[in-house]
């Protein structure tokens, strides 16, 4: 190796995204020299092609404080990057559509409330057609999130990375990571346009973030997923929050322009070395029935356009934010199953504070990468 044809910087991030351009906001901020390699383009994958859920309704429980935090974080956007990304403060509400289903949502609140959290709320019928009158009148109840919202992904991670190279921080589209290796007090990526060095290295490469844990001997159960969504025609205004479901997929929204927006972890095809995501219409047609039966007006609405991106999922459902077991100065931030979009603006801070503090300002124990075990070197394959 050629050392005189070796880039350098203080931590360089694999991945672009959301969580890539978020962490290397905040590294830029605090003086960090950061260069950012990319696979493909800003956006291509889970970050730009998700709901744009910005929800801390119905999270797993280690991930409340992060989404609570990151939830500061999106409404004070402008103040922090200097773009709002989109961001609307619509409300979330995960809707009930029978009395055992609201039981179901009675009991998840009154469990979130022992532990403290009080961000989400039941309302009944009454409250819940009062929000939103088109609903169909067979639902019940809802919990209701009156702080989360929505935002733009492709224009939020965008914003993101705007606001590190702003800072600093150098990005490099096009350029895949094939192997890492750590020499001395220097992490080393080798890429089709060069080597790329660094004293601390930061992996948030997503649906391919395992095959480069694996090879620091630190393999995760992780499997790749083509998440989906859809786009409507326009239609008359009709419902301003943010819409889930308790006992079936879905993520509903309108925006302004009249056209509503239909996803809630809809799996397609993942094409992992290929680095696409494929659409399943079977699936969606599924999603569009569930949307029909609670909105019957929309039955005859056409669909625009559906498309998909490649994301990583966990055998436990929870991301991996956790320093290296196996090597220094080496920190992972991926594997969020179809829900890091909200995550992404505070997540970023906490693995700044990884890398530069040793220690994050929120526990983060329940994502530690040693966390599953023995695992199958085949685990995070197909």
């Amino acid at each position: 190796m050629n050392s005189a044809a070796v880039q350098e910087a203080d931590v360089l991030v694999i991945g672009g995204g959301l969580h890539g351009s978020s962490s290397a906001f905040h590294l830029a901020s605090r003086g960090v020299r950061v260069t950012v390699l990319e696979a493909d383009y800003v956006g291509r994958h889970s970050s730009g092609v998700n709901a744009g859920g910005v929800r801390t309704l119905g999270r797993p429980l280690p991930e409340i404080p992060l989404a609570l935090m990151s939830r500061e974080i999106w409404h004070n956007l402008v103040e922090t990057i200097g773009d709002d990304a989109g961001f609307v403060a619509s409300g979330q509400m995960k809707i009930a559509e029978s009395g055992a289903e609201l039981d179901e949502c009675r009991e998840r609140v009154a469990s979130l409330e022992a532990q403290g959290f009080t961000h989400e709320k039941i309302i009944d019928r009454a409250s819940v057609r009062e929000l939103e009158p088109a609903l169909a009148p067979h639902v019940a109840g809802a919990i209701w999130v009156e702080q989360d919202g929505y935002a733009l992904p492709y224009r939020a991670t965008t914003a993101f990375r705007r606001a590190a190279q702003a800072r600093g921080a150098v990005f490099h589209e096009g350029t895949p990571v094939g192997r890492i290796e750590q020499r001395g007090e220097r992490w080393y990526a080798q890429t089709p346009v060069g080597v790329f060095s660094a004293g601390h290295l930061v992996i948030t490469a997503g649906a391919w973030a395992g095959e480069l844990a694996q090879q620091v001997g630190e393999p995760v159960p992780v499997h790749p997923e083509g998440l989906m969504l859809m786009v409507t025609h326009r239609v008359a205004p009709f419902c301003r929050s943010t819409l889930g479901a308790t006992g079936r997929p879905l993520s509903f929204k309108q925006f302004d322009n009249g056209t509503v927006v239909i996803g809630g972890k809809l799996i397609g095809i993942a094409d992992l070395p290929g680095r696409h995501g494929e659409v399943d219409f079977a699936r969606l047609v599924r999603s569009a029935n569930t949307v029909v039966d609670l909105f019957p007006h929309l039955r005859h609405l056409g669909i625009n356009r559906a498309w998909a991106g490649v994301e990583a999922f966990t055998s436990d459902s929870l991301p991996v934010i956790s320093p290296s077991r196996r090597a220094s100065n080496l920190t992972y931030s991926f594997g969020y199953c179809g829900s890091g979009f909200q995550l992404g603006p505070g997540c970023g801070k906490l693995v700044s504070e990884l890398v530069l503090d040793g220690v994050a300002s929120l526990p983060l124990d329940a994502f530690a990468i040693d966390r599953f075990g023995p695992v199958q070197e085949s685990a995070d394959e197909g």
